[in-house]
């Protein structure tokens, strides 16, 4: 299963709309402390409807106790530092990919020991950084993606009326 973590997230949206996103894709959510929220805030909550208590999430008190109780986990980080892009790296099942706080991404001195799996979004120059929970959602559906979706309903249904073939 993959893992979406996140480092000191501040806006309460953006977690909420990530966590949705995971229970649609059948991933885990890794939050690291500080959050810039409660977790019980309700802007958190209408984010991710009623989705929430469906959603596998763990909280750490830092990104060492992370480490700890994640022993040997493959993580790439999502970085506007990073030399590679998102798409030239090959996720597996099993990997984590982890962002940073809004305000200030991943700290360097985090990043400094991942250089060869950080990657990064292409975007302007003139841009700073795209949305968390818009990041989140590109990377991780290029991994699920390189994964042919796997375990993921392929096709969609009308409610009313029906395809013609």
């Amino acid at each position: 299963m993959l893992n979406i973590v996140l480092h000191e997230p501040e806006i309460p949206g953006n977690t909420g709309t990530i966590g949705r996103t995971c229970v649609a894709t059948g991933t885990r959510l890794h939050l690291i402390e500080p959050l810039g929220f409660q977790i019980n805030d309700k802007t958190l909550k209408r984010a991710g409807l009623d989705y929430w208590p469906n959603l596998d999430v763990t909280i750490y008190k830092n990104f060492e106790e992370f480490l700890e109780k994640n022993p040997g986990a493959h993580i790439f980080m999502a970085t506007t530092k990073a030399r590679k892009l998102y798409t030239e790296v090959s996720y597996g099942p099993d990997d984590y990919i982890m962002f940073g706080k809004e305000s200030a991404g991943i700290p360097e001195e985090i990043l400094i020991h991942y250089e060869e799996t950080a990657i990064r979004i292409p975007m302007n120059p003139d841009i700073r950084s795209l949305n968390l929970s818009n990041s989140a959602s590109i990377v991780l559906y290029e991994a699920l993606r390189q994964q042919n979706f796997a375990g993921m309903q392929h096709d969609g249904n009308l409610h009313r009326l029906h395809w013609s073939k």
